[in-house]
């Protein structure tokens, strides 16, 4: 694994770091993800790596995206017994992530054994629940044999996840404004489905732009195609955060 163009940990400093966007570095392997990062900074972006990458890179490509200074969003979506869940995000932990995730239908205890488990690290990341797939609409939450609105469900399970002391949730950008009367303002909300006015919305079906999903109160944005796929990633990155900042300071 080449890490020689990646900059170095001591370039950066840990508090100018916020930036809003996590860029989805949904490859199949480390190369092509390595060549993306080596063109980004960390005061442009944090990176979220998922089951793809994971699987085909494993943990030594995480260990090296956190050396090299990126906030890393280690998105592997835990759902399984509690012992079983605390055990992995444990191991997760100690690669030295940002933030991590568990499924938040596994339950309270689950999420519970999931808070404990990572309190025991030294740099304890920040844990969210996934409430519902991007990819899910209400036909697919009536066939999962769930009684009330997808909205409804959804903000049950955010709840949950206050209740058992995570820091936060996944959710749809559509459903952030309601879920902010829900659990507050300092609840952490990261919407993935983040799609730009000229890119489609693929397999996602609760879509909304990056400037809306701001508005709407989200935290932490997650683009994967409309920045990987772009012809120029860095140019397109730049230009969605420069609308960031403009909303910012409006």
């Amino acid at each position: 694994m080449d890490t020689s163009s990646l900059p170095s940990m001591a370039q950066y400093s840990e508090k100018s770091l916020d930036p809003r966007v996590i860029v989805a570095l949904d490859y199949s392997g480390a190369e092509q993800a390595l060549a993306l990062v080596s063109r980004l900074k960390p005061d442009l972006c944090k990176l979220k790596v998922g089951f793809e990458l994971y699987v085909s890179a494993g943990p030594d490509l995480v260990r090296t995206l956190v050396d090299s200074g990126f906030h890393v969003f280690l998105d592997l979506k835990f759902h399984d017994i509690p012992n079983t869940v605390a055990a992995a995000c444990s191991s997760a932990a100690r690669l030295g992530v940002w933030m991590m995730n568990v499924h938040a239908s596994g339950g309270m205890a689950m999420m519970q054994s999931a808070r404990s488990a990572v309190e025991c690290v030294v740099h304890t990341p920040r844990l969210i629940a996934v409430t519902m797939l991007t990819s899910l609409c209400q036909d697919d939450v009536e066939s999962l044999g769930i009684s009330t609105s997808l909205e409804s469900h959804v903000i049950r399970l955010a709840r949950m996840a206050q209740s058992a002391g995570l820091d936060g949730i996944v959710c749809s950008a559509r459903e952030v404004s309601r879920l902010r009367q829900e659990v507050g303002d300092r609840f952490l909300m990261v919407t993935p489905g983040i799609r730009t006015q000229d890119t489609c919305s693929d397999d996602q079906k609760r879509t909304l732009s990056h400037t809306d999903a701001i508005r709407a109160g989200a935290d932490y944005l997650v683009i994967g195609r409309p920045v990987t796929q772009a012809e120029d990633p860095v140019l397109i990155l730049g230009q969605i955060n420069t609308e960031l900042s403009q909303m910012a300071t409006t």
